[in-house]
């Protein structure tokens, strides 16, 4: 299996009773074929009003989400690869872009 940035997977992320749950990968490609593990923003359909930081993505074929979820960035996680189950889908780069900036402000990071 070929994880991409960019990729929503079905992963285990310890902390939730080994409920398998939607997750983007931001980790660079670079480091995917060969770090043994792999950082993730975990998705929910649990829907909070905080657009700073929990990124709204529809349902659709393209991203393999069966209903309306949010992006927690927030609560960004590394996670070994074996935890990764199976790829669902893709974001749009818009929506990458989106967790992108989402992501540095929430960190305080500067570029």
């Amino acid at each position: 299996m070929e994880i991409k940035r960019g990729s929503i997977v079905t992963c285990v992320i310890t902390g939730d009773f080994g409920k398998p749950r939607p997750a983007l990968v931001i980790q660079a490609d670079l480091y995917n074929p060969t770090h043994p593990s792999v950082v993730v923003l975990p998705i929910t359909t649990h829907l909070l009003e905080t657009p700073l930081f929990r990124i709204d993505i529809a349902a659709g074929k393209q991203n393999g989400l069966k209903q309306a979820s949010q992006i927690m960035v927030d609560k960004v996680t590394a996670l070994k690869r074996e935890r990764i189950r199976q790829i669902l889908g893709r974001v749009s780069p818009a929506l990458m872009q989106a967790c992108e900036v989402s992501l540095l402000e929430f960190l305080q990071l500067t570029a």
